[in-house]
């Protein structure tokens, strides 16, 4: 029986098992990317016809693929070190066990570098990395120049410091509440005091004079302090109305102030420094994967390590794994369905009502949730994407 076993078979499976996980490195032909298992099964892929052409490639142009793999190797190191470690000091050979531990990396051999010392000597020449010897190894500490970075960085410094004065603007909120609360909340109640005459004990003498009737009866006129005593009533009664004025006045200023602070608090534990969420439209704005896929829109399927997405092309069945930093939100036309990626109301889907392209902002209606028909207005670009139909 000729060709390869058949699907099922024993030997079909003792093969299976043979090529699971890694395999020799002096057997692997990275020209043709085919892994042989023993030195026989090695030197009759030498000898095909396939690995004599691709031998005949090579030769032609050797520097331009020892340059391409070094380069794909070099990426695929630096990447793992990014994502993995950040800009943390580690172990240069921890990191490189870990890169070839995938069975489809690219081995060091087909590099221009023939030992990872050579290579990590030059990520330092390169300013890659801050690479350091010592009794142990040599370790590497990753340096982050990418702009979106730098800019996360300053974004969060800049949240932070206005975290900072929303607290302060908080304590002065309370402190005032608190003597508004003093000086409007409590009333002096009277009191009394036992009657003390002061001086010589002296006699009262109470003099009556009694009118007649008749003279009572001319006085059609009321006396002036009737006069007096109602035009007290009236000033009173003006003076509390404006007293309930005020009063009602101060309760919708606290009611304002409060509902601030609530939407301040929901947008400190809300905010982020990841956004990308499943089922949202974004574009591609990296150039690293070629100008085919440069400004393509994608659809959000997976959500890989909080960072990191799985996303489908819209009008190509291709798919992609790509960092947040590769992809940007989309933007719709109004009466467009987005949701909220980042900020207070991070989760809540809306519709898009007006933007505003002068102060690149926009007015979002939610329609969903107890906040159903809320109009939140000034929403940032980077806050909300457009919903996948």
């Amino acid at each position: 029986m000729g060709g390869k076993a058949e699907k099922g078979t024993p030997k079909y499976i003792a093969n299976k098992i043979k090529a699971k996980g890694l395999q020799k490195l002096r057997w692997y032909c990275q020209m043709c990317q085919k892994q042989c298992r023993d030195e026989n099964g090695f030197k009759c892929h030498t000898m095909s016809e396939s690995h004599q052409r691709q031998l005949l490639l090579f030769a032609d142009n050797a520097n331009k693929y020892i340059d391409e793999f070094s380069k794909e190797f070099s990426d695929g190191y630096l990447e793992l070190l990014k994502r993995q470690f950040g800009t943390k000091r580690v172990n240069a050979n921890k990191v490189y066990q870990d890169y070839i531990s995938h069975k489809d990396h690219l081995h060091m051999n087909a590099t221009q570098w023939e030992t990872l010392t050579e290579f990590v000597k030059w990520l330092g020449r390169e300013g890659k990395c801050v690479v350091d010897e010592t009794e142990k190894g040599w370790f590497v500490a990753y340096i982050d120049r990418d702009p979106a970075t730098i800019a996360a960085q300053e974004a969060k410094a800049k949240k932070e410091k206005m975290d900072k004065d929303d607290q302060e603007r908080m304590l002065d909120f309370i402190a005032k509440q608190v003597e508004r609360g003093k000086s409007c909340g409590q009333r002096e109640e009277p009191t009394y005091s036992e009657l003390k005459r002061e001086g010589s004990q002296e006699r009262l003498s109470l003099n009556l004079q009694l009118k007649r009737k008749t003279e009572e009866k001319k006085l059609d006129l009321l006396p002036p302090s009737a006069l007096k005593l109602k035009e007290k009533q009236s000033e009173s009664s003006s003076s509390s109305k404006k007293s309930k004025t005020e009063e009602v006045k101060s309760k919708h200023s606290a009611l304002d102030d409060i509902i601030k602070m609530e939407e301040s608090k929901k947008e400190r534990n809300n905010r982020k420094d990841y956004w990308v969420t499943e089922g949202i439209v974004v574009k591609v704005v990296t150039k690293s994967l070629g100008d085919k896929f440069y400004k393509r829109k994608a659809v959000i399927e997976k959500v890989i390590d909080k960072y990191g997405a799985q996303v489908k092309l819209l009008d190509d069945n291709v798919k992609l794994k790509l960092d947040q930093n590769h992809v940007e939100t989309v933007i719709p036309s109004p009466g467009r369905a987005v949701r909220f990626v980042n900020g207070a109301y991070r989760g809540h889907c809306g519709l898009l009502r007006h933007i505003h392209t002068d102060s690149y902002c926009c007015d979002v209606e939610i329609s969903e949730g107890p906040l159903t028909g809320r109009l939140i207005k000034g929403v940032q670009y980077e806050d909300i994407s457009k919903l996948a139909s």
